[in-house]
């Protein structure tokens, strides 16, 4: 098949740089061997986020499964297929291999692009080579986002994003929940302070956790026994992988053992190749594939395109309370040696009149935010102004003569501006 554009991988980001060149009358393959769609609509953002919040709300397990089934047509992805090829574009089914510039081979098929390879394959659970764990019917997300019937009791390999957000879900529903983390507390990417605050959240609800702990083995034998800990079920959350060689980068010259592919501002990981989302290793989320798809558009069709920057990610764990983030934390401002500042507050008044336990944690170098956490109940959406400040390099003394409404969330980060102005 002779195309302008093979695109390889079809998730969020993938789909939506396939589907707008199409669009543009572009010949476009789009290659993908699971869904259509990827990660997000069937087990990471959409489904993940119901359950967290029947788990908050109605507590229903039946409606649960009911609402996670109807938002991922049931792990269909026939309505995600058929919008991009009602775009005019090819779908192949199957895994894409690069065999040389311009070229992809999928099975016994070879795909030609005159334009050049869109690489978009994502990522995927990263299973750690524990003694005994492999052949065992260990969960990782899709698994734990599939399942029917609720466990008794289940063990949480990883205190990242999803093994926090998960443990919490479940427990929520009456599950017996253990966490084990091998760093020395949870969300270790994120500021102490809120991985601190979530273990306390924890404890409240009865949840187990275990930092510092090293798993060297698992037993199964009809039940999971992990580091003296017994269960019904365990689920490995402990993070994810990206994996070039599959994709067959070497073939144009890129580093296959590479963690992540290095690209240009414009998204360029090579003549002729771009990619995007998961695979370039600036933060494993929908919006940030997407933030990279509309360069990757723009730059083929030839159009007025922004440069890509990424000092202001941001990134959000939904858990209760929530854990919103932007920038740099303070000790990654430190080690890129930044002359730092920091402040920290609690909720204020919203935090004293809904009884919610949180923080504003700020991080200043040179007069403006390079880092921003809140661990809030709404804490993605008081992210947005502390996104805006980190991006657009707002000046600390213009965000503390701003009008913050009263009594909101949002104020909490008034008087920590404040703080750092008047420093």
């Amino acid at each position: 098949m002779d195309v302008d554009v093979i695109v390889l991988g079809m998730g969020p980001g993938g789909e939506d740089v396939a589907g707008r060149l199409a669009e543009a009358g572009l010949r476009v393959a789009g290659v993908e061997a699971n869904l259509v769609g990827g990660e997000c609509p069937y087990w990471g953002c959409i489904p993940s986020k119901i359950m967290i919040y029947e788990a908050e709300t109605s507590r229903d397990w039946a409606a649960l499964l009911r609402r996670v089934r109807e938002a991922t047509d049931s792990w269909d992805d026939k309505v995600a297929a058929d919008r991009f090829t009602g775009k005019g574009g090819h779908l192949v089914r199957g895994h894409g291999r690069i065999t040389g510039p311009g070229e992809v081979r999928v099975g016994e098929q070879v795909l030609r692009a005159a334009k050049g390879i869109v690489i978009a394959t994502g990522s995927q659970p990263a299973v750690p080579p524990i003694e005994g764990l492999a052949g065992t019917p260990y969960w990782t997300n899709h698994q734990a986002i599939e399942n029917a019937e609720l466990p008794a009791s289940l063990i949480v390999l990883g205190g990242g994003a999803i093994g926090v957000e998960l443990a919490q879900m479940f427990a929520a529903f009456g599950v017996e929940v253990t966490l084990l983390e091998a760093a020395e507390r949870l969300v270790a990417l994120e500021e102490p302070e809120a991985g601190e605050l979530l273990a306390e959240v924890f404890a409240a609800r009865g949840i187990t956790v275990r930092t510092g702990a090293k798993v060297e083995r698992v037993d199964y034998d009809g039940r999971f026994r992990v580091g003296g800990v017994e269960a019904e079920r365990l689920l490995v959350a402990t993070g994810r992988r990206v994996d070039l060689a599959a994709v067959g980068v070497g073939a144009i010259g890129l580093d296959e053992s590479a963690r992540a592919l290095a690209t240009d501002s414009r998204m360029r990981a090579a003549d002729g190749v771009w990619a995007l989302g998961d695979v370039v290793g600036q933060g494993a989320f929908t919006h940030m594939s997407m933030y990279h798809a509309d360069i990757v558009v723009r730059e083929i069709l030839g159009t007025p395109v922004h440069e890509a920057e990424h000092h202001a990610v941001p990134r959000v764990t939904f858990t209760d309370p929530e854990i919103g983030a932007v920038g740099l934390t303070e000790a990654q401002a430190r080690q890129r040696g930044l002359d730092v500042r920091t402040a920290t507050g609690d909720l204020g008044t919203r935090g004293w009149i809904t009884q919610s336990r949180g923080l504003v944690k700020l991080v200043a170098a040179d007069g403006v935010l390079v880092g921003a956490t809140v661990v809030a109940p709404p804490g993605g959406e008081i992210l947005g102004l502390l996104t805006l400040a980190v991006h657009a390099r707002i000046p600390l003394a213009r965000l503390s003569a701003m009008i913050y409404a009263y009594p909101t969330y949002h104020r909490a980060i008034l008087p920590v501006v404040r703080e750092l102005a008047a420093g």
